[in-house]
């Protein structure tokens, strides 16, 4: 029997695209982010319905963490959690954490407390199905082009944190960033807490630069550290002390970054130009 054109090339690309696989990192690459983001947008389908019978509500995270938990098994990525004790039980907080690329999303299911809805940029509100169901699990949105909408969403958010018993999740460098170190802190977070005068919690997640790399186009197996710092309180601090918070925090993160990650830092005067370690001494010198 003659073979169709589009038979042909079905054959041809179900030949082809193992080949690929194996032989192209970068195609590899490709094929397990296309998997990721799709994968999560089937999750999302299906978690909608079952949201949807309580409407908006923060007790939907516990559905969407569900069914996210098991991405870590697909692609061989171990998440090793350290600090448990640190994550108070009865009290709303502010969790601040490490921005380092979407694959974050595996480490905040692995550690998302009850009651915890991360803050998120609003374009995420229209992403599809995943913007659905994110707003039927109760997911903070701010317009980060629009200050006076950001703060006004950051004192409605104090206020239901206090009143709804609810922590959230707050990525204080505001963009995805791998270059080894961390980026200044905004300082929303930090406002947010001392307003609504709850405790901050640092998290930590290990470099995932032996595993994932975007510029690399590397991603294969691996381990994450995560680590939960102690609390940070806020009480009797007003606005003016927000900036020294927000830097003494990052402080501490970076230093736990660079523990986790196994960074060398370089003695001095080995290395020019700005390094994770350098990143650090600045700090300190801010301080």
């Amino acid at each position: 029997m003659d073979l169709s054109v589009a038979q042909g090339l079905l054959i041809c690309l179900l030949i082809l695209v193992p080949l690929l696989y194996e032989w192209s990192p970068s195609f590899k690459f490709f094929c397990k982010m296309a998997f990721f983001y799709s994968w999560i947008l089937a999750l999302a389908v299906l978690a909608i319905p079952i949201c949807a019978v309580r409407g908006r509500n923060v007790e939907n995270m516990k559905v969407l963490q569900f069914m996210l938990l098991h991405i870590k098994y697909l692609y061989g990525i171990k998440i090793d959690v350290k600090g448990w004790e640190n994550f108070p039980l009865k009290e709303p907080y502010v969790v601040v954490s490490n921005h380092q690329s979407s694959i974050d999303l595996l480490g905040m299911m692995e550690v998302l407390p009850s009651r915890c809805v991360p803050i998120a940029k609003r374009e995420l509100m229209y992403a599809g199905t995943v913007g659905l169901a994110c707003w039927l699990a109760g997911v903070i949105f701010i317009n980060r082009k629009k200050t006076d909408d950001a703060i006004s969403v950051m004192s409605e958010t104090a206020q239901t944190m206090l009143k709804e018993d609810v922590r959230v999740w707050v990525f204080p460098e505001g963009t995805r960033n791998q270059d080894g170190s961390m980026l200044p802190f905004k300082r929303g977070a930090f406002h947010l807490a001392v307003q609504a005068r709850v405790p901050i919690i640092p998290v930590v997640m290990s470099s995932y630069k032996e595993f994932y790399n975007i510029k690399e186009n590397k991603f294969t197996t691996g381990t994450c550290v995560v680590r939960i710092l102690p609390r940070i309180d806020t009480k009797g601090l007003t606005p003016d002390d927000v900036a020294d918070l927000a830097d003494r925090t990052r402080q501490t993160m970076l230093s736990t970054f660079l523990q986790l990650s196994s960074t060398p830092c370089p003695a001095s005067g080995e290395h020019a130009g700005h390094t994770p370690c350098s990143a650090e001494r600045e700090t300190h010198d801010v301080q």
